[in-house]
């Protein structure tokens, strides 16, 4: 029972010598964010649905395809022009069986692809062509259990094509001082640190991993000894989900199997925020409004035959807790579109009960599965022929072992700080997902009390339905009219320097009302702990995650935060005993964000002043790594806006900039920050004390 329902208890059922609870009944603010992702979750499970529930025909089925592939493009940036491959061989092996060539090529200009192929040297060609998808190993093609499987699958006579993501394997572009490892926490983040990147301007990890695979299934398709009517794609984990990237983009494969990808959609039945979220390029921002999710991906794909293996045990073990429960019932939404197209034989579903892993059972799912449908056998495989997986070193195409060093090529963070953009109007509000508040808001004073100097209002502000903003109003028991109200937000909350003696009662004392709220995802309404197995749920309870869920589901968590303030500045206006005053909003560090674009949407905000607050977005793009959260990221904002766009609008309001911060949140020279923002005081040091904030 929450503290919420045990108060309401109290209430209605009073306890022998207590008529009523006395104290103020805070509300169970953690649960504000999540609850209000999990209406929008619902709406856009709803949404998907009844568009799900119309495909009848073979007809709908077909438009339903188009607009999959269409609204898939769209989501992660527009299909890339082909450039040449350049494709060359730089070395070979033999063993028994099989032939291993050392293969380089360039899916964009200088973007190079070290990939290894599996040549078959019994049987006679054409060979079905197989491409084997990674998943998130560190040393991509090189891992021991997909090894492997494409040594199993060339000596079962299928020519492979094994190649390394971004960030892994040969392609880590992040290396420590060995060159061969991330020196970031883990490949995922060789894939989110630039993807982060990506989507200011556009772009996306999924667009670079997909182009990736449908460039490598060029070089497979041309291969002499391929027959180009036989292709396959297939990868565990990872490598799974990256194969339905590909289904979705490409229509050459004849077959595949999604080993333990993550088919999970994001918007479903019971959805646990944050929800499935996972690494840059498997999160389709925007995609819930739409009615666009993860299962979308394979509908293009009907009716060819597609295998769908999981891991029993990845509801706890790997992914969200509704992995198993939300991929079989989506796997029955596909089965009926299999059935209206006469194809129910060609769709299939098979599991391990064993971890997270392309284990020995789960290759031969693939060995039979690939053997039915690319090369017409009706006997199963029962045992994997004899594979010895070979070192690191022996399948690289680099000899540093990255091709970057070797090569001198293009990284994911290069491509994207040259991308070129040309900024196009947009109105804030749309390009934020920020509400203006109603006429109504106003603040709920739950008490009144007093301390030395000051009266403290407690306040709740509504900005959203299911969200309520817990506030502290400082009120000068002496006011000065002169002086404006001060809406103060702190990174932390708004219990950081509350008490008696402290910044807030201190600047009430001399006059000024003081107003502190928590925002969505901040203080009190940090979001309480998910569901499901500890490891995911601790893992997965923070600011980043549900960031990229609010992202995911079309309203960034900027936006939220701009609506929060929005808010709360409006009641604060409609307040008996503050009607008439200048209202000055002041913010530090990430929170400067939220408060420029707060203050660009409401002229009402007569001054800001913002302490130790990005300088640009584009200072993200321009650094390698950064430190900027994710929570103030919004998709395309560089196309239309930039900080110093905003804050010069704002003009002739006050605007102070003290001690600004480029993305690894190192100080900026003052007289570069004057040159960005002519209109503004620029100030050398990020300070928040009394004398920077008597504004």
């Amino acid at each position: 029972m929450t503290r919420r329902q045990l108060l309401t208890l109290l209430a209605a059922r009073p306890l022998a010598g207590q008529s009523q609870f006395p104290g103020v009944a805070y509300r169970d603010y953690s649960r504000c964010l999540p609850d209000f992702l999990r209406d929008l979750a619902a709406r856009a499970y709803q949404n998907r649905n009844r568009q799900i529930a119309t495909l009848t025909t073979v007809e709908a089925i077909r438009e339903r395809q188009r607009w999959v592939r269409e609204t898939f493009w769209k989501l992660i940036g527009g299909m890339p022009g082909r450039t040449p491959l350049n494709a060359r061989t730089v070395g070979s092996f033999e063993r028994p069986g099989y032939r291993v060539e050392k293969v380089l090529y360039e899916s964009r200009p200088e973007f190079h692809i070290p990939a290894n192929l599996y040549i078959p040297t019994t049987g006679r060609p054409p060979f079905p062509g197989v491409l084997f998808q990674m998943g998130h190993s560190g040393n991509g093609k090189a891992y021991d259990n997909y090894q492997r499987c494409c040594q199993g699958l060339a000596k079962l006579g299928y020519l492979v094509l094994a190649f390394d993501p971004m960030g892994q394997g040969e392609r880590i572009y992040y290396p420590n001082a060995a060159l061969t490892r991330t020196r970031l926490f883990s490949s995922d983040d060789e894939h989110t640190t630039p993807g982060r990147q990506m989507l200011l301007l556009g772009d996306t990890s999924s667009r670079l991993q997909v182009w990736d695979a449908m460039r490598s299934l060029d070089y497979l398709a041309a291969h002499p000894m391929v027959d180009p009517k036989r292709l396959a794609s297939t990868g565990q984990s990872g490598g799974g989900t990256l194969t339905m990237l590909l289904i979705a983009a490409d229509d050459r494969l004849a077959t595949a199997v999604v080993s333990s990808g993550n088919t999970e959609n994001f918007a479903c039945a019971d959805f646990n925020p944050p929800g499935s979220t996972d690494d840059a390029e498997q999160n389709f921002l925007g995609s819930g409004p739409l009615g666009f999710d993860r299962w979308d991906l394979l509908y293009p794909f009907a009716p060819k035959p597609l295998l769908v293996t999981v891991s029993d045990k990845d509801f706890f073990g790997t992914y969200s807790s509704q992995y198993i429960a939300n991929g079989w019932e989506e796997f029955r939404k596909l089965q009926k579109i299999y059935q209206v197209m006469g194809k129910s034989e060609h769709l299939s579903w098979a599991d391990t009960p064993l971890p997270h892993g392309l284990s020995y059972d789960s290759r031969l799912q693939v060995y039979n599965w690939f053997g039915r449908w690319l090369k017409g056998e009706t006997k199963s495989i029962t045992e994997e022929p004899e594979v010895s997986p070979e070192p690191d070193k022996t399948l690289w195409v680099a000899e540093s072992g990255n091709v970057v060093r070797s090569f001198h090529g293009q990284t994911p963070w290069l491509l994207n700080k040259s991308r070129a953009v040309e900024k196009k109007p947009e109105p804030l509000d749309r390009l934020l997902g920020a509400d203006r508040p109603a006429a109504s808001t106003r603040a709920t004073v739950l008490r009144r009390i007093p301390s030395r100097g000051v009266d403290i209002e407690i306040l709740e502000v509504p900005p959203a339905p299911k969200v309520w903003l817990p506030a502290w109003l400082f009120l000068p028991k002496k006011p000065d009219a002169a002086k404006p109200v001060l809406l103060l937000l702190e990174p932390a909350g708004r219990n950081a320097r509350w008490p008696e003696g402290g910044l807030y009662q201190t600047l009430a004392s001399e006059g000024y009302p003081v107003c502190v709220p928590d925002l969505r995802g901040l203080g009190d309404l940090t979001p309480e702990f998910s569901r499901g197995a500890a490891r995911y749920a601790r893992s997965h309870n923070d600011e980043e995650n549900y960031a990229w869920a609010s992202l995911i589901l079309g309203k960034p968590l900027l936006g939220q935060r701009v609506t929060d303030v929005l808010a709360v500045a409006a009641a604060l206006r409609a307040h008996s005993g503050l009607g008439g005053r200048r209202l000055a909003l002041a913010a530090q560090q990430k929170m400067a964000v939220p408060a420029l674009f707060a203050a660009a949407l409401d002229p009402g905000i007569q001054s800001l002043y913002l302490s130790g607050g990005l300088v640009s977005y584009r200072s993200i793009i321009e650094s390698e790594q950064y430190n900027h959260p994710l929570a103030n990221f919004v998709p395309h904002l560089l196309e239309h806006t930039d900080l110093p766009d905003v804050t010069a609008a704002l003009a002739p309001r006050r605007v102070v900039m003290a001690g600004a911060v480029d993305a690894s949140g190192e100080s900026v020279d003052v007289a570069a920050v004057r040159k960005l923002y002519p209109t503004a005081e620029v100030l050398p040091h990020a300070r928040w004390d009394l004398e920077a904030l008597r504004l």
